[in-house]
């Protein structure tokens, strides 16, 4: 059974003509303005201006507002430094539990049942048998003390270790060259991760918090945390990994939100 995305209210409030586009496409402006592009002046007059389209056009002005995103994008992409660490924490400073977060509330989180549970792989990666948990936490681990920052603006320090992602593309022959790799979750969530993110130092596949196993509202038995990424594109409850040239679009993605969404 799979989880979907709760029901919007068929109850709207009111909103003026004039600024209804503005309504419309709030989360994709929301996303825009978080990146630091024409941050707090896309005002209708600014939308007028800069795209040179009539406001009441949805089509032209969901367009221009898209262009800019991806504009967006690519300018974090080739400013992004692959060396460059994160800050890390002190354990005294760790948020105990963590907070969750996801596209539904914590009520509806399905545990996941281990029986037969392997992480499967797929795409451009030379030995594609699955893995045990076991397996997983057979390999070195690795700990971070780094801060969660959401989009929507709240954050917390939290304490991650598992495998570094980096060595468990090279152990099992992924072609490091590649463009992305992308989490299939087992909520039917999907992330997609460009490679230089994905070999980060500090990009792991969790599978402790605060040195305990996660828990299942938090992603368990396996998430990606990556201390260079906004929090939605840390993939929990991972069922399979690909690596690919292929672009794969992410569920907040598809909402409007930056593909990149670098910290």
């Amino acid at each position: 059974m799979s989880i979907r995305p709760p029901a919007r209210s068929l109850f709207r409030p009111k909103v003026a003509p004039d600024q209804s586009v503005l309504a419309e496409n709030k989360e994709l402006i929301e996303s825009i303005e978080r990146r630091g592009f024409l941050k707090g002046t896309l005002s209708l007059g600014a939308l007028t201006f800069l795209s040179g389209c009539n406001i009441s056009d949805r089509a032209a002005v969901q367009s221009f507002l898209r262009t800019i995103s991806a504009f967006n994008d690519r300018v974090q992409g080739l400013l992004f430094d692959p060396n460059k660490l994160a800050p890390t924490y002190s354990v005294s400073q760790v948020v105990k539990p963590p907070r969750f977060n996801a596209y539904y509330e914590i009520e509806r989180v399905m545990p996941i049942d281990l029986n037969g549970w392997q992480l499967e792989l797929a795409g451009l990666i030379q030995d594609k048998r699955p893995w045990s948990l076991q397996q997983i936490h057979g390999f070195p681990e690795q700990e971070e003390i780094i801060k969660h920052i959401c989009v929507e603006g709240w954050e917390y320090i939290g304490q991650w270790s598992g495998p570094n992602l980096k060595q468990f593309l090279t152990k099992i022959g992924a072609d490091l060259s590649a463009k992305y790799v992308v989490f299939h979750c087992n909520d039917n969530y999907t992330e997609c991760l460009d490679m230089p993110s994905a070999l980060h130092p500090q990009t792991i596949l969790a599978t402790k918090y605060a040195g305990e196993p996660i828990t299942d509202p938090y992603g368990f038995p396996l998430r990606l945390r990556t201390a260079v990424k906004i929090g939605f594109k840390n993939a929990k409850w991972i069922r399979a990994i690909e690596v690919t040239n292929t672009y794969v679009e992410g569920f907040w993605e598809k909402q409007g939100f930056n593909w990149f969404s670098g910290i």
